[in-house]
């Protein structure tokens, strides 16, 4: 039989497995018809008369036009793709020849944004993809693959005369005096060309299908890779309320002033995007289900908490501590009295501090409870936590994040009077769905309550290394990096996975 550790790495590779670009796009996209061939995208039908166009920018776009290629074969007329720099080049040394496109593919390449910054590179790119699309008439379909990481940064074009280092200075210095990332993007998209629905302005009157990979909580058209083909939801006075805000309005350049004042007041109106279809095809929550799906196949009782969890990762740690707390004490038949009611009040007002968008505490308490103590329980739950940087150590935040869920767990047996979670087996595994946790090759790391004493008897302090934000440097030195989750690159980004594993013993 298969340990809780394997049935993690197991769950958390299901998860990855059904956002990588080949399903994703298998799922979504399919060709009918020999006589009149058509493209079905999630039920809705496009002819095909040798008039089909791709586009595409971001981080996972490499994979998803490589499958999608394959898919539409003679179909497809032509495409251009804006991608990393080196990405080819490091998914061919990865072996991941799946995610490249074939020699003689109809499809351009560019790579650009070292760094995800936009550069010269990603505007030859967005100036290539904005010509395709200028190019298109009413016969024409255009898909265009959009990957939310890395895809805003791949598709600079600012509205002439506005050049491109005239819009980065801007954004640097509203950066560096406190903007928070939604006011740049407001900012950055009344700028831009292509962004805030400027690319489907662009194509129409060709038909858009747009297939998203989302990486941001929530899945706001708008927001993703700043919304090339949505209608935004900003207008050119929000621009005006954050440049005012920052006391910018005065030292802009002449090129930025000319374009504020030749933009529209309102925002475009919905009915000018009936021309587009936008599809989700990859996030969080595809992937949790999936994941939940195969629990419930190992035999877990699951739940999804959220696709939302964000927060500080000492405070989120503390959530998923008292949550298995909770669960352990159910386990010991202690579902009433004063242990359990003092752990469920703190969870509830923890929750209600971290404010995550959507979540219903007490509702998922009490389906918990409706579970029953009968089979080993799986809580699965993804989102993007942050860390606050102390230290000069290595490490990323979901590694942070087990290793102060291993500290927690540790803290709470040691404290327990009735040591309910003596009697359970627990394994809490964190990792981020594109392979790499901040500056490592670790995706990941395991923890359990037993970490910090194994850890102890070789010498390894937990809270020094988390003081000093090093728990990559931990977990590769205890036990052998053991616990490390390494995946290689997936491909794929639909921001961070936590599972959960109890089992009573």
């Amino acid at each position: 039989s298969m340990s809780l550790r394997e049935h993690a790495l197991s769950l958390f590779r299901s998860a990855v497995g059904t956002v990588r670009p080949a399903p994703m796009l298998k799922r979504a996209v399919k060709l009918q018809g020999d006589e009149c061939p058509q493209l079905l995208v999630k039920g809705r039908a496009f002819p095909l008369k040798q008039n089909l166009y791709l586009v595409g920018f971001g981080k996972a776009v490499l994979g998803m036009a490589a499958a999608a290629e394959e898919i539409l074969g003679e179909h497809l007329v032509r495409g251009i793709i804006n991608v990393p720099l080196g990405i080819q080049e490091s998914l061919q040394r990865a072996g991941m020849q799946d995610m490249l496109l074939k020699p003689h593919s109809k499809i351009q390449v560019v790579e650009g944004a070292r760094n995800n910054l936009p550069d010269p590179e990603a505007m030859k790119g967005a100036v290539a993809i904005q010509k395709l699309a200028e190019g298109l008439t009413a016969n024409d379909l255009l898909l265009v693959l959009i990957s939310g990481r890395g895809g805003s940064a791949l598709l600079p074009a600012p509205i002439p005369p506005i050049l491109l280092e005239e819009k980065e200075k801007l954004t640097k210095m509203l950066a560096s005096r406190g903007a928070a990332i939604q006011e740049l993007n407001i900012v950055r998209k009344t700028l831009s060309l292509l962004k805030g629905g400027g690319l489907s302005r662009l194509a129409c009157p060709a038909q858009v299908v747009s297939l998203i990979l989302s990486d941001v909580i929530g899945d706001p058209l708008d927001i993703i890779a700043s919304g090339p083909t949505a209608a935004s939801s900003h207008s050119i006075q929000d621009c005006f309320q954050v440049l005012t805000k920052y006391n910018l309005l005065h030292d802009l350049p002449k090129s930025v002033e000319t374009v504020l004042s030749r933009s529209p007041t309102r925002p475009t109106a919905l009915e000018d995007y009936s021309h587009v279809c936008n599809i989700i095809i990859g996030s969080n929550t595809l992937a949790l289900d999936e994941a939940k799906r195969q629990a419930e196949g190992l035999g877990y009782a699951a739940l999804i908490l959220s696709t939302a969890i964000c927060g500080e990762v000492g405070r989120v740690a503390m959530l998923y501590c008292l949550l298995i707390q909770l669960v352990c004490l159910d386990f010991a038949g202690l579902t009433e009295g004063p242990q359990s009611d003092e752990v469920r009040g703190n969870l509830l007002q923890l929750a209600a501090e971290l404010e995550i968008p959507g979540l219903n505490l007490a509702e998922f308490l009490q389906a918990l409870r409706e579970l029953g103590t009968e089979r080993p329980v799986c809580i699965l739950a993804g989102g993007e936590t942050t860390v606050q940087l102390q230290g000069t150590g290595k490490g990323g935040r979901n590694q942070e994040l087990a290793l102060h869920v291993g500290l927690g767990l540790h803290r709470a047996r040691a404290m327990e009077v009735s040591n309910s979670s003596k009697q359970c087996e627990i394994i809490f595994l964190s990792g981020g769905t594109d392979g790499q946790d901040g500056p490592t090759e670790a995706a990941g790391a395991f923890s359990s309550p037993e970490l910090v004493d194994k850890a102890l008897q070789e010498g390894l302090d937990v809270e020094t290394f988390l003081s000093n934000n090093d728990s990559y440097t931990f977990f590769s030195r205890f036990q052998g990096g053991r616990h490390l989750l390494v995946t290689g690159l997936t491909g794929t980004n639909v921001m961070d996975i936590q599972v959960i594993l109890i089992t009573a013993t």
